[in-house]
């Protein structure tokens, strides 16, 4: 397999993110004596400026931590509707939709979650680890070839709201490839939240100071602002969503595989669907299948679109939504969904509910491929310790206006909540939407460790099982496994409105040669052709230590700006 990067590999540290410049950030942070934790909130921060098309400082950031101790905690990143939703308002004043703007809003989560992992496990202030995203925002940066697509695909969208146009479409047009990107505002909301944070920690120490930059944010003028513009939006956010808001600390969902042990967050993002995909084409059983041969595909195809039903039956907030996640990763309903599965057919249509909960859902509507959106980014680092860090910070910017003078997005994470308050990600006071990014971790037999992760919405659970399975079972290296071509189902309703279903329906990248991709069209699958290397098939980043060569090694995905550094 050949690669157009090599995997890189260092004596004591990596990073892999899904920009250069927050992949630097993290590895300044790891050369200066901060840990995995530190260096990946410098990254994750950071993101939310680098891909500001994809990526909101404002928006949701899921975060998984493993200590060297082997502690592993996820830190939800994902904030709850208003409390004064009118749970049926989509259903009664938007014709069953969640419309664009402030009424998709959820309360912002992602700078709690980068404060509370430097709180739990960090070693550095907010300070240390913003002022890359500030030097980057207030200085600027040079706009890449996939934020001038986005933002040019997207113009209208942005235009639509003058604080946004203001930003994204500087003397009224998108910005082109080399232009300076700059965020003058947003550069000044992190100043302000560092200046806070400076003030409590000259007498109180690096808690104290955390505090501070937190209550800036949530119970401050930031707060106050956003609460303010919201509301004359015709929005439901308040500042009792904000003031009592911390994200939740939920244990990793961690499933054992060939020795190993995949860890996933839970059933409130999409990520148990990695672990029953796994699970379900361990059961089937594939040694023996070429790589990417018409049986391998068939069958991971066939395990994805079975754990993506049991999503959408089941999937949703805990606190609101009874998951049955046992009973879905039980070797009995795994092999009741095997049972199901056809090794020379596709599976015509959604596969039907087996825990007594769900309804298949009607399709197709189009005949194209889905609408994806471009949100999203990630990233991992492993530290000289042994500690690790997972995210996948998010939240796209064409959808919903940015507050004037903050340069910020409430999180818009809204979109991913049924309008239906009977479905089991279906929106109420208070609740969660399901979300689709889903960082994760190996654990390798060996006592190494991967985090890994992607963008890529409906694609992230997919993209992330063909590379674990690339390395894990194929033995390519990190960056061949990251490079190799990939397929994507849409056999299930996306989590992105109008969610739309597209029965058989698999995207095959055309490196994957014509005779397989006919092969699959004969069994049953409705083939679409990507181009040869495509943004569709996600930005997988990862980073594995090697206890045995005392390395560790880093990859990073060339379909988007992806860059891994090692040290």
């Amino acid at each position: 397999m050949f690669a157009t990067r090599p995997t890189l590999s260092g004596p004591r540290h990596a990073a892999s993110a899904g920009h250069y410049l927050a992949s630097t950030a993290a590895i300044a942070v790891l050369e200066a004596g901060g840990n995995a934790i530190d260096a990946g909130c410098a990254a994750g921060i950071a993101l939310g400026v680098l891909l500001p098309d994809l990526v909101n400082v404002a928006g949701v950031a899921p975060i998984m931590v493993r200590m060297a101790d082997g502690t592993v905690e996820t830190i939800a990143g994902l904030g709850h509707w208003p409390r004064a939703l009118p749970p049926d308002v989509f259903m009664r004043e938007h014709g069953g939709r969640i419309p664009n703007g402030v009424r998709r809003t959820v309360v912002p989560a992602a700078p709690d979650a980068w404060i509370t992992a430097l709180e739990r496990h960090g070693t550095m202030g907010f300070g240390d680890v913003a002022q890359f995203a500030i030097r980057y925002a207030g200085e600027g940066f040079a706009v890449y070839p996939l934020l001038a697509e986005t933002v040019a695909a997207h113009r209208d969208d942005y235009a639509q709201y003058p604080s946004n146009a203001a930003i994204f479409l500087p003397g009224g047009q998108p910005p082109k490839v080399g232009d300076r990107f700059v965020q003058a505002d947003l550069a000044r909301t992190l100043s302000y939240m560092v200046e806070e944070e400076r003030r409590a920690a000259a007498t109180g120490g690096r808690m104290a100071g955390l505090a501070a930059a937190h209550a800036a944010f949530y119970r401050g003028d930031i707060a106050r602002e956003i609460v303010r513009f919201i509301q004359a939006e015709g929005g439901f956010l308040a500042m009792e969503d904000l003031a009592g808001f911390r994200s939740r600390l939920e244990p990793a969902v961690a499933r054992p595989w060939r020795g190993h042990s995949l860890l996933t967050c839970g059933p409130w993002c999409q990520g148990p669907a990695l672990a029953q995909a796994l699970l379900l084409m361990e059961r089937a059983g594939f040694d023996g299948m070429a790589h990417n041969s018409p049986d391998y595909l068939h069958l991971l195809v066939e395990c994805v679109k079975a754990a993506m039903a049991d999503r959408e039956y089941h999937f949703g907030d805990p606190r609101f939504t009874e998951v049955p996640l046992e009973a879905l990763l039980s070797p009995a309903h795994l092999d009741a969904r095997l049972s199901q599965i056809d090794p020379a057919r596709a599976h015509p249509s959604m596969y039907p509910p087996l825990l007594g909960q769900g309804i298949p859902a009607d399709g197709p509507q189009r005949a194209d491929l889905p609408k994806v959106e471009a949100d999203t980014s990630y990233v991992a680092v492993v530290d000289r310790w042994g500690n690790a860090f997972s995210a996948t910070p998010s939240d796209g910017s064409w959808n919903s206006p940015v507050v004037p003078g903050l340069g910020i997005i409430p999180s818009n994470r809204g979109s991913q909540s049924r309008p239906d308050p009977s479905h089991p990600s279906g929106v109420a006071p208070g609740k969660r939407p399901r979300l689709t990014p889903n960082p994760a971790m190996l654990v390798t037999e060996d006592g190494g460790v991967m985090p890994f992760g992607t963008p890529g919405g409906d694609v992230q659970i997919q993209a992330m099982l063909q590379v674990m399975l690339n390395v894990f079972h194929f033995g390519m290296e990190l960056q061949e496994a990251i490079e190799a071509p990939r397929v994507a189902s849409y056999a299930f309703p996306s989590s992105f409105a109008p969610f739309d279903y597209f029965p058989a329906r698999v995207a095959v990248e055309s490196r994957i040669p014509k005779a397989t991709r006919d092969a699959l069209a004969a069994r049953g699958h409705e083939v679409k052709d990507w181009p040869d290397i495509t943004w569709l098939a996600g930005s997988v980043e990862a980073v594995l230590s090697d206890p045995k060569a005392g390395l560790v090694r880093a990859g990073a995905d060339p379909r988007r700006p992806a860059y891994a550094i090692a040290g």
